[in-house]
């Protein structure tokens, strides 16, 4: 499995945030749509990448881009996380795996000799138009909102 490819039509989904309303790539037509996938809701790496995305999202919406992340956490998990660092920006439930398997991003991982599934740490960019224009496979929670905006800082 792999992340779509640049020049390549989004993969379409349709999942809830965390107020349970369900959310379609057609919602974000006429955008950018900055679409992170993180791990889990509350750990030290997810929150670091989701503070940042909060603390460039004025500058993201200033280049018309609007913010989603996406994990496997419940709905509920989701209003904890929000609330807990003021995130603005929507947190889409993929529970079932299906958004993650569509973007490539569900893969086998590894900790302390286990094998399981999980979601790989990626961040997709697609352009108003709903076609994917930059990716980030194995985003650092670090620098990824950074590498977002000056990514979308040169092309606008």
């Amino acid at each position: 499995m792999q992340l779509p490819s640049v020049g390549s039509a989004a993969p379409g989904f349709s999942l809830p945030n965390q107020d349970a309303k369900q959310l379609s790539l057609a919602d974000y037509q006429g955008k950018y749509l900055c679409i992170y996938f993180y791990p889990k809701d509350d750990t030290p790496g997810c929150t670091i990448q989701g503070c940042l995305f909060r603390d460039h999202s004025e500058q993201l919406a200033k280049l018309n881009c609007a913010i989603l992340g996406v994990s496997v956490d419940e709905t509920n998990s989701h209003i904890k996380f929000r609330s807990k660092f003021g995130f603005e920006f929507d947190l889409l439930s993929d529970v079932e795996h299906k958004m993650a398997l569509d973007y490539g991003i569900w893969v086998e991982k590894s900790m302390f000799g286990r094998k399981y599934m999980g979601m790989q740490r990626s961040t997709v960019l697609i352009d108003p138009k709903g076609t994917v224009v930059k990716t980030w496979e194995k985003a650092d929670p670090n620098s990824n909102a950074q590498e977002v905006l000056e990514y979308l800082k040169l092309t606008s």
